[in-house]
């Protein structure tokens, strides 16, 4: 059975940082992504890693201020943010697609985790 757990979210104020980390329960996907999803909103892509790293893409949004990556012998996805804002408080959703090109479709993702929580205080 696979599982993704996320963890690293936490309560920060403006301008701190945190890396998120998402374990998979032992095999290497495609495609790794993230997404978050505020109170009373959809939820939306974040960033989007490829099988092998080669390739990353990012939402206007957080480009230039997250980063993501991977550790395949470790299984892991990792989220590093940095610069947070007040509107980058949300539950964030590590997901894993089969396809091995990065995508910011959650349609595309079959696997989801559970979600952890970033909240950035101003």
């Amino acid at each position: 059975q696979v599982q993704l757990v996320e963890s690293g979210g936490g309560m920060v104020q403006a301008g701190d940082s945190l890396r998120l980390s998402c374990a998979n329960s032992g095999r290497t996907f495609g495609a790794m992504g993230w997404f978050r999803q505020a109170p009373g909103k959809e939820r939306e892509f974040v960033a989007a890693i490829s099988w092998n790293g080669g390739s990353t893409y990012y939402a206007d949004s957080v480009k230039g201020r997250f980063t993501i990556s991977r550790d395949n012998a470790k299984n892991t996805v990792y989220l590093q943010m940095n610069s947070l804002k007040p509107e980058d408080t949300a539950v964030y959703y590590c997901a894993a697609r089969l396809g091995g090109s990065v995508s910011g479709i959650s349609a595309e993702y079959r696997y989801w985790g559970q979600g952890t929580q970033v909240t950035v205080s101003s």
